[in-house]
């Protein structure tokens, strides 16, 4: 069978429809996509122990808890939608749907630039990560963007094969990740800096001054989770895989991480923590932990977990563009976006133009970031990391988080003239709990904006990368009415996916 690629020529609305041979991914497959993109060790051996002394509140295991509550709220009406809407645009479609196209289109770009802001931030701790292991087992002294671009070319390659092969990578390299950080937890309740302590999880702990950098800084570890209907066109049996794929993701991140950030709470100590710098002097972050591991666990470890620690990353690479390449395909079928990002290839029925697209500004962005590199000053902090991953994905994270929140709304739009068997609990109470919980964060998000980006006081970086994460929905409304008035043919098909041909032109 021929490899090469080829674009559906039937009309726009049929492009890349989903067939048998598309269908491959089952819940497990499915919910190691969706963990993948969370990273785990990343987040635990990186994100909570920024989170702890960042904050200096050492509730961080109890708010990974509230968050996962809150998202499963979410997913309740999340999921009951997606037994109705099967399309790649996953958010953009259920908000098309349940709003509006203008909305949706809205939505839509939103997505790809929070989705795009993600993967690109993470190659900057990538390519740092790379090099630094590089230079500490050969000594040689490997500019960070070269592990990147590298590894773009990986990405890339995985990206136009079948997505079952991805999910198999995904899912030995997440595995590895849960058994290393479980032997982490296990040294680390049985030996703890200060004695047992419930401290961590105690709700006296969390609910301080701090909490709310606590929760969006908590939000960015789930980012993720909401990626299980992007295949739902590709998914065995998408009307059970999507929604147990959903909830199974939701429930193992929260718990994980909670019992996570707590075991690293008792192996360093509360105090020390919250506060590396002003009780021991130490760094906080990533040499918290491995500080731990060498301690207890020897030096071999150490090595061991830096590797897994790379290969986290990379993982959540691979998951974030496959839903970059799925958003440029669905968008692309239904002619909001050039026919041509619609490609699918014949042999594996991956996206592979929407799949070259993030490639290609992938390579943009890291060259202009590696170039912008000159003039930095080495003791503000390795540059990849305080500026492309900071900046990035923190700004991601504020989209996804917004998106979340109208997909709320949209859910009861959805359901409003027509409740199609669904409880009023699944397709009214929850979405309203989760629209006002998300929308809390969001405001959290937004007036921590500046700790999170570790700024001692706020500058333009601090309201600019908000408006980058924001503005392509208003961009997206208005393109919309464009196209509404210049092909109304096209705007009728939009949120309705490989269906599209079904759609009237009445509709909202």
């Amino acid at each position: 069978m021929s490899s090469s690629p080829s674009t559906a020529q039937a009309s726009p609305a049929r492009a890349g429809a989903p067939a048998p041979e598309r269908r491959k991914l089952g819940v497990l497959a499915v919910a190691f996509l969706i963990v993948a993109a969370s990273a785990p060790l990343t987040v635990i051996a990186g994100g909570v122990t920024s989170t702890f002394s960042v904050t200096h509140v050492a509730g961080v295991p109890l708010g990974f808890l509230i968050l996962a509550a809150a998202l499963a709220i979410f997913a309740i009406g999340y999921a009951a939608m997606s037994r109705f809407i099967n399309n790649a645009g996953a958010f953009y479609a259920y908000v098309a749907q349940g709003i509006g196209r203008p909305t949706g289109v809205g939505a839509s770009l939103v997505a790809l630039v929070a989705y795009n802001m993600m993967q690109l931030g993470i190659w900057g701790m990538f390519g740092f990560q790379v090099s630094m292991l590089i230079g500490e087992k050969t000594g040689l002294d490997i500019p960070w963007w070269v592990g990147v671009l590298v590894g773009i070319v990986i990405v890339g390659i995985m990206g136009v094969n079948r997505v079952d092969l991805s999910a198999k990578v995904l899912g030995v390299l997440v595995a590895l990740e849960f058994l290393v950080v479980i032997v982490f937890d296990v040294v680390a309740f049985t030996n703890p800096a200060a004695g047992f302590s419930t401290e961590p999880m105690s709700p006296a702990a969390l609910f301080v001054p701090g909490v709310g950098a606590v929760f969006a800084f908590g939000i960015a570890a789930f980012m993720g989770f909401e990626q299980a209907a992007i295949y739902g066109e590709e998914s065995k049996d998408p009307r059970r895989t999507i929604p147990r794929a959903t909830f199974l993701a939701v429930a193992v991140i929260g718990v994980f991480y909670a019992l996570s950030a707590w075991a690293l709470a008792l192996g360093i100590g509360v105090d020390k923590i919250t506060d590396p710098a002003g009780i021991s002097g130490e760094e906080a972050g990533p040499p918290l932990f491995f500080g731990f591991v060498a301690e207890n666990l020897g030096v071999i470890w150490v090595d061991i977990m830096s590797v897994l620690f790379i290969t986290s990353i990379f993982a959540a690479l691979v998951s974030f563009h496959n839903a970059v390449a799925r958003y440029f395909f669905s968008l692309a079928r239904e002619g909001v976006l050039p026919a041509k990002l619609a490609a699918v290839r014949q042999s594996t029925g991956a996206p592979w133009v929407g799949s070259l697209a993030q490639s290609v500004i992938a390579v943009i962005v890291v060259i202009a970031f590696a170039v912008g590199e000159a003039g930095w000053n080495p003791e503000s902090g390795p540059y990849p990391v305080i500026t492309l991953f900071t900046w990035l994905t923190n700004t991601g994270a504020l989209g996804l988080v917004l998106l979340m929140a109208v997909v709320s709304l949209a859910v009861i739009g959805f359901f409003r003239k027509d409740a199609r068997g669904v409880g009023v609990g699944s397709r009214l109470v929850a979405p309203i709990v989760s629209a006002v919980a998300l929308a809390a964060i969001l405001l959290l998000i937004l007036s921590n904006f500046d700790v999170l980006l570790g700024q001692p006081e706020s500058n333009a970086t601090t309201f600019l990368l908000p408006a980058i994460a924001i503005l392509p929905g208003v961009i997206g409304i208005v393109w919309a009415y464009v196209i509404k008035r210049r092909r109304p043919e096209v705007y009728a098909r939009i949120g309705h996916g490989a269906d599209a041909g079904d759609a009237q032109l009445g509709d909202a």
